[in-house]
């Protein structure tokens, strides 16, 4: 029996800041030995959708749903039966069910397993689980399903799963709920240290669980002498001994979401925690004092945001000295509340943006309170360019606390600014997917 991997993109064309599909490798290590598995990543490579193969795998994310419809009705065309999983398909299992024959809710441990038996056996259900969340204990990702394809450097290693928050605009957790959960640390030192690479990435939510679990994953790491980034809330800048050694074990990049710096969007976001224990410059002053580079995230679209919000934030990112920012659209997903206000409230432009021929990536999806959803639209790709030209990334790389603190924190500062200033343009205005949707296993 053959399984054939496929990763879509947004868009068939090629990506320059691909990492590694963590999620692959777990299914790989969960696949028996005997079946041949092989895995073909869209932002690499084309799909050979006409390639031999007994079952196709596809993970779906909100962004790349439509492409992966397309591809998936391409492959049932030869007659190759389809799965998908991952986050999008969990939450819209009926719309992601006309165009796969099964489709797996929530996380794939003790369900995968029971989808390669049936397919075998040539009974593939339409649906999968969720029957529980397991521990993820044990978790030993193959990464030889990447053998030979040319992602970032970065090793990406996961401590845990799910956000102690419940940020409106959020679906994790609705995805996790309450339950967190964390790999014991002694797997996670192991991994990495089998992966042998220098730079890795946690790709956790939010790695700040609490300040005891911590200070234990941070003082594991130090031993290891390895560069690591990772994803975290801004409240555990509140304590400066943890920053400090996040720094010790080798951290050298962290993104923060600052959402907003209005107080009253970071209420509505329900994310008011955020200047909670600690004021932006703060917090941004004892990331870099510790040599911790910063890649800030924005979003605009809340009730206070006008035609005017877009460059304070661009200026407080580039007096800040951030590493990276970015500027979006805030985006309605599904199962996310902030979907279902907006719908409630007739303030969605499209019903199901991520079908919809007509959305383009970049674009505004609802009607905003405080500007037009062109202004909206303009405004933060007139944020993203303005934080990406050349005097701001000059004038940016001139920090000798963190961005210019060593030669490699320069050569990766230098190397992410331009190939996000290339994927920025890039990706603005694209259409998601080919024009044509697919083929529906059902009709509509």
């Amino acid at each position: 029996m053959k399984i054939t991997f496929v990763r879509p993109n947004f868009y068939p064309a090629r990506s320059y800041d691909a990492m590694e599909p963590l999620c692959f490798a777990i299914l790989k290590s969960l696949t028996p030995p005997d079946i041949e598995t092989v895995l073909y990543d869209e932002r690499l490579e084309s799909l050979p959708v006409d390639e031999p193969t007994d079952l196709v795998a596809m993970t779906v994310e909100t962004y790349t749903a439509r492409r992966a419809y397309q591809v998936a009705s391409q492959y049932r065309q030869h007659g190759i039966p389809v799965v998908m999983g991952g986050y999008h398909p969990t939450f819209m299992p009926d719309e992601a069910s006309m165009f796969a024959d099964a489709v797996v809710l929530g996380d794939a441990e003790g369900v995968w397993e029971q989808v390669v038996r049936d397919a075998r056996a040539g009974r593939l259900r339409p649906r999968y689980g969720p029957y529980f969340q397991p521990t993820l204990e044990g978790l030993k990702p193959d990464r030889s399903i990447f053998a030979g394809k040319r992602y970032s450097p970065l090793a990406l290693v996961q401590y845990g799963r799910g956000c102690r928050f419940n940020c409106e605009f959020c679906s994790i957790h609705a995805f996790y709920g309450t339950n967190l959960r964390q790999r014991p640390v002694r797997d996670v030192v192991a991994e990495i240290e089998r992966q042998n690479k220098r730079h890795v990435f946690l790709v956790d939510d939010n790695i700040f669980v609490d300040v005891d679990r911590a200070k234990e994953l941070f003082t594991a790491l130090i031993p290891l002498n390895i560069r690591w980034s990772c994803q975290v809330s801004i409240d555990i800048a509140r304590y400066p001994e943890i920053v400090e050694l996040m720094a010790k074990s080798g951290c050298l990049s962290v993104l923060v979401g600052f959402e907003s710096l209005d107080p009253a969007n970071l209420q509505q976001m329900r994310k008011g925690w955020n200047s909670k224990w600690i004021d932006y410059p703060t917090a941004i002053r004892r990331f870099r004092d510790a040599g911790i580079m910063i890649y800030g995230t924005f979003v605009f679209g809340y009730d206070q945001d006008g035609p005017d919000a877009f460059e304070p934030a661009v200026e407080f990112s580039i007096e800040h000295k951030f590493l990276l920012a970015n500027f979006n659209p805030l985006t309605p997903t599904p199962k996310a509340d902030l979907y279902e206000r907006l719908k409630r409230e007739g303030r969605l432009i499209y019903d199901k943006w991520w079908l919809d021929s007509r959305f383009r990536y970049g674009e505004a999806t609802f009607h905003p309170r405080g500007m037009t959803a062109q202004e909206l639209t303009k405004g933060c790709y007139r944020a993203r360019t303005a934080f990406n030209t050349a005097s701001s990334i000059v004038r940016r790389l001139l920090d000798p606390h963190a961005n210019l603190r060593t030669p490699y924190r320069a050569g990766i500062y230098l190397l992410s600014n331009l190939v996000s200033r290339h994927e920025i343009h890039a990706k603005q205005g694209r259409q998601l997917g080919a024009p044509t949707l697919g083929r529906p296993a059902v009709s509509t």
